[in-house]
């Protein structure tokens, strides 16, 4: 099958290329430079030129609570004109088949957990990330409209939980909150600094799953197309405090320091556990333990690392 992934250089996009059954297709990884998705005649071109089978949206402007409080008008504008420019342009050059890859912060802010597909646009998002949640709405919808609307297209749409893992950027303002966290954590193991700040009282809860588990599920989507549901939760069922996670990262790379709370600082939602039953049914269990993810995370970026 010809597989145009986008984003591929990114953390989703690499697990889902380095995935072995994955890597028996022939897939399609362009680069920015050879498709720009903010680019509607860019997109159109390259369809013609490669025809693809399918196409998975991995492609984004992410980062963290910082970045996002911080230019939340790039993350609504890039992430809407490169989600509905392609969606717009696969169902114009007939291609059948488009896996999206969402946000759990799509979901209201304020509404009872565990969060149920169900749930999308049933109350107010989080004001940290909103343009960002937004933008992943817009595209999340046209998938559903089209899968409904339009016979013999299927437009399906996974919503992961928060994600860690090889290829994040492991950088405090750019990554995902655990990479961002193992960075933090390890220049205090190399600087000996002997504590570490927690933005918020850590009590907040969150629910991470390794990256390389969300790319098993994509290539079984994949091969199991036509009985993925066409907005499916994709996460472990049951989640942490922020407190938590940094006590694990700190017996993974075996750091000692103290813990200080900042509770000036915003922490997001209060929780964000995502309801598998969907995802259970479909018959998909992630795999990997948090520590043995945190893990192999740490040691790619030790490998990576220009320290």
């Amino acid at each position: 099958m010809k597989i145009l992934i986008t984003g591929s250089t990114g953390m989703v996009g690499r697990n889902i290329i380095e995935n072995p059954y994955m890597g028996q297709q022939n897939l399609l990884c362009p680069s920015s430079t050879e498709l720009n998705l903010l680019n509607a005649d860019d997109i159109i071109g390259y369809m013609r030129r490669h025809k693809p089978d399918m196409v998975i949206h991995c492609a984004g402007k992410v980062g963290g609570i910082q970045a996002n409080m911080q230019d939340m008008y790039s993350f609504f504008t890039l992430n809407a004109l490169m989600g509905i420019n392609l969606v717009k342009t696969a169902k114009e050059q007939g291609i059948p088949h488009f896996l999206n890859l969402s946000s759990s912060c799509t979901y209201p802010c304020a509404h009872e957990n565990p969060l149920k597909e169900d749930h999308v646009l049933e109350g107010k998002l989080e004001s940290t990330n909103e343009g960002y949640a937004l933008a992943k709405l817009s595209v999340q919808k046209m998938c559903e409209y089209i899968s409904r609307e339009c016979p013999g297209f299927q437009y399906k749409t996974l919503i992961p939980c928060n994600l860690y893992g090889r290829w994040d950027k492991f950088d405090e303002k750019n990554s995902h909150m655990i990479s961002g966290v193992i960075k933090k954590i390890h220049d205090a193991l190399k600087t000996n600094v002997r504590e570490v700040v927690i933005w918020g009282d850590g009590k907040a809860r969150r629910e991470f799953m390794y990256a390389g588990d969300l790319a098993v599920c994509a290539a079984q989507a994949v091969q199991h197309f036509e009985t993925l549901p066409v907005l499916m939760n994709v996460g472990l069922g049951f989640d942490y405090t922020i407190n938590e996670y940094y006590e694990t990262i700190n017996k993974v790379l075996g750091y000692n320091g103290a813990f200080i709370h900042d509770t000036s600082k915003p922490v997001g939602m209060k929780q964000k556990l995502l309801d598998i039953t969907r995802q259970t049914q479909w018959g998909f269990k992630p795999e990997t333990s948090l520590e043995a993810g945190i893990g192999q995370a740490y040691q790619f970026f030790l490998e990576h690392s220009h320290d």
